[in-house]
């Protein structure tokens, strides 16, 4: 393995010893300020644990234009059923496996702490000849991009910026769609299950899960409508009650698993299985690993909600959109507006204890929109808050982040163009994607920043599958000495 690679993944791999979940982001944030200042370099950290790293030019062009390289130091945190793992506590292991690296039932964590590890390498490695840099790394970009978001406006001075957050290497990103959350709260009071109704635990899990932006075209299986549809045939053939309720780990993912516990009056454990059969033969194609899981347990359970609130939930689930909503009229292939119903969750689990009384649960769901047109986005959150609202819910929708404008002339992106293509013999791609990336904030924070987005590949980010393709490495090392030379002239 050449140098430069092996130097760039030992560092990530020390990196990946370091906790950096998102909004747990104490560790890493400290490491990276330690790191800067054990190299000699000046580190800043602003009130959100946002690091920027300055790093003087190479002798001889301390005039030049200063580079901005950014990334974020979260990480979504996923793991295998039945793994052990903790995420606030154990290193990631990396495991080199032919061509590739991965990590041992976990998410990698290479979205994006190769960012970091790149980024780091650049500013120190005597070999490179670059401008001025400024490194600057991010918290918790994968649950809402609040560290960009809270960046204050004059605390960069480059105006060129390189962002090392896009999974295809060969691609180069010059625009994105922007998001929005809607939270969803359906409070109820807790009623005591009868004693002789029957008690099912409902499971969905093995999905392929993915990336909400980029993977949401594809014809992948969303674990919280897989049981929905259980949940309200159950309805239609039986009195049935929620007993407890969990599904999806995070907005950006599309989940992979949701289990939910229901009781009923009547036996619906054919009618169920008949079911689970037509959604296997519906997605099994695309979800060869999925497995639906319908188990009578023993009633045991005293809480859980009453008909009516039960009924008005599945109605939510039932209706609640997931997938393209519009495909783009300008760029062919290119979803325009999404959505993803990302998490359920029962806030006060019901409990096998004594009966819960006067007191006041709710089920929250989290659901993301993302779209390249402004009133796109305005129209498919508003519709999911109109359907919250129709069952009696609470709902909060965020104020997000704003999409990245493609600058079709930008100077920095043809510069990219031309050297890629000399070093490597053929032609980039340049696209615009329909996922959230923080260069359209911070260049909202930023006038006249100039960037693009490119990366090393990646496979199956934000799940336990995701793997780094260590030969791409190389090559986005290799491309980007190459353009901070060229940025040095």
């Amino acid at each position: 393995m050449d140098n430069k690679i092996q130097a760039v993944l030992d560092l990530f791999e020390e990196l990946n010893k370091v906790p950096r979940q998102s909004k747990h982001e104490e560790k890493i944030s400290a490491w990276l300020v330690e790191w800067a200042e054990k190299h000699g370099l000046k580190a800043e950290r602003d009130e959100s644990m946002n690091v920027l790293i300055k790093a003087p030019a190479t002798p001889g062009y301390e005039d030049k234009p200063t580079v901005v390289i950014q990334g974020h130091m979260d990480m979504v945190c996923e793991k295998i059923a039945g793994s052990s793992h903790d995420f606030s506590k154990d290193p990631i292991k990396c495991i080199v496996d032919g061509e590739w690296l991965k990590a041992d039932g976990t998410t990698l964590g290479a979205d994006d702490g190769i960012a970091l590890a790149m980024g780091l390498l650049l500013a120190t490695d005597k070999d490179v000849v670059h401008p001025p840099l400024e490194l600057l790394f991010t918290i918790d970009e994968e649950t809402g991009l609040t560290g960009a978001n809270t960046l204050k406006p004059g605390w960069l001075s480059g105006k060129i910026l390189l962002n090392i957050d896009t999974e295809d290497e060969g691609v180069f990103t010059i625009g994105c769609a922007g998001g929005r959350d809607t939270k969803i709260e359906l409070e109820y009071s807790p009623v005591e299950v009868p004693a002789d109704d029957k008690v099912y635990e409902i499971r969905a899990w093995g999905l392929s899960g993915g990336h909400s932006g980029v993977d949401i075209n594809l014809p992948r299986g969303n674990s919280n409508i897989i049981v929905a549809r259980l949940l309200d045939e159950a309805a239609r053939n039986a009195e049935t009650k929620l007993v407890y309720i969990e599904g999806g780990s995070a907005h950006n993912a599309i989940p992979r698993e949701t289990k939910a516990v229901i009781s009923t009056d009547k036996d619906v454990a054919a009618v169920l299985g008949a079911l689970r059969e037509k959604i296997i033969g519906e997605i099994g194609y695309a979800e060869p690993n999925m497995k639906i899981d319908i188990t009578p347990v023993t009633n045991n359970y005293r809480n859980e909600l009453n008909t009516k609130d039960t009924n008005k939930l599945i109605g939510i689930m039932m209706a609640m959109p997931h997938g393209v909503a519009a495909m783009s009229k300008d760029i062919e292939g290119l979803p325009e507006t999404s959505n993803n119903f990302a998490t359920i969750k029962m806030t006060m689990p019901a409990s096998k204890g004594g009966l819960l009384r006067n007191e006041t649960g709710k089920v929250s769901i989290l659901s993301s929109q993302r779209s390249s047109v402004e009133s796109r986005l305005d129209w498919i959150s508003r519709k999911i808050e109109a359907i919250a609202v129709a069952a009696g819910a609470k709902t909060a929708t965020s104020d997000g982040y704003p999409s990245w404008e493609p600058n079709m002339d930008s100077p920095l992106n043809k510069k990219c163009v031309e050297i890629y293509t000399r070093l490597f013999g053929n032609e980039p791609k340049v696209e615009i994607i329909h996922a959230g990336l923080e260069c359209g904030i911070i260049g909202s924070k930023n006038e006249g920043m100039d960037m693009v987005s490119f990366g090393p590949t990646i496979k199956n980010p934000h799940t336990p599958d995701e793997r780094l393709e260590i030969a791409t490495v190389g090559k986005v090392w290799t491309f980007c000495v190459e353009l901070l030379k060229e940025l040095s002239k």
